[in-house]
């Protein structure tokens, strides 16, 4: 696994992944922070497009990122983490939304449970996601960091 950190408008980023993509973009600070493990090498120049990708998004000029992804987890978090990328740019979903769109309406609660496990925040839109009363919800990262992506989104959507 290769890995560089980048330092954006919301904090210091981890970035890691492998030849089978991305795999990890953790904040510095938060909830499922990622640990860098004993076998990872840190190599900026692999990791290249997606750091340019994410500079680009935080500038305002990336709206799809277009990255290979390979996120680890549960058939049922993949598809929650494949809906997300369907949530277009400066827009929000809500919980149960993501819910219909995998077809299990009622797995409101577990969509959030997968939501917070995403492990490609930013690039896997999971800070789109609200409740359905239009509050925002939770942030495994913080509510500070979803609510600055979503202004940052909002400003640069036209």
């Amino acid at each position: 696994m290769y890995y560089t950190w980048i330092n954006t408008v919301v904090g210091k980023i981890l970035i890691a992944g492998d030849d089978a993509g991305l795999r990890t973009i953790s904040f510095e600070k938060g909830k499922y922070s990622a640990e860098i493990g004993i076998d990872w090498k840190k190599d900026e120049v692999f990791l290249k497009n997606a750091v340019d990708q994410l500079k680009s998004y935080f500038a305002g000029e990336l709206k799809k990122f277009d990255l290979p992804l390979c996120p680890e987890g549960t058939p049922f978090q993949k598809s929650v983490w494949k809906a997300l990328l369907d949530i277009p740019y400066g827009k929000t979903a809500s919980y149960k939304d993501i819910a219909v769109a995998v077809k299990n309406p009622k797995a409101v609660r577990a969509v959030g449970g997968a939501n917070g496990r995403n492990p490609i925040p930013i690039v896997i839109p999971c800070h789109r996601v609200i409740s359905s009363d239009g509050k925002m919800g939770g942030y495994s990262s913080g509510l500070d960091i979803k609510e600055r992506l979503l202004k940052l989104e909002r400003e640069h959507c036209l």
